[in-house]
């Protein structure tokens, strides 16, 4: 089993700066590609960034690209957020998928583990 923690959310104002973490602990944490999704109110949950466990491949979504950065060390994920804009507004998912193999899966149903969420709202 693995336990995802996440912190650093909260109002910001747009324009603003977020930097979300993620802890991970359990067993078997070396081998999990993290990824980061969110949910708006009323809209599925969405991808947004992965970082995988080996080379720490990255892959961003759209909406993410040049505004958001993902990153990790040891058991930590963090997503930093800049130029964030209301639209950005949702709850922050952290999860994890274990695998053997190092990658930068995007789809809900890649992931075996989620956190709790964060909440994130940018006022215009």
């Amino acid at each position: 089993q693995v336990q995802l923690a996440e912190s650093g959310g909260g109002l910001v104002q747009a324009g603003g700066s977020l930097k979300l973490s993620c802890k991970a602990s359990g067993y078997r944490i070396d081998h999990l590609n993290m990824g980061w999704f969110r949910q708006a109110p009323g809209k599925e949950r969405e991808f947004v960034a992965v970082i995988s466990w080996l080379h720490d491949q990255t892959q961003y979504s759209d909406s993410a690209k040049g505004r958001f950065t993902i990153a990790r060390a040891g058991t930590t994920t963090w997503l930093q957020m800049d130029s964030l804009k209301p639209e950005d507004t949702a709850v922050y998912f952290c999860a994890a998928e274990f695998s053997t193999r190092s990658k930068t899966p995007s789809e809900i149903d890649d992931y075996d583990y989620w956190g709790q969420g964060t909440q994130v709202t940018v006022s215009s």
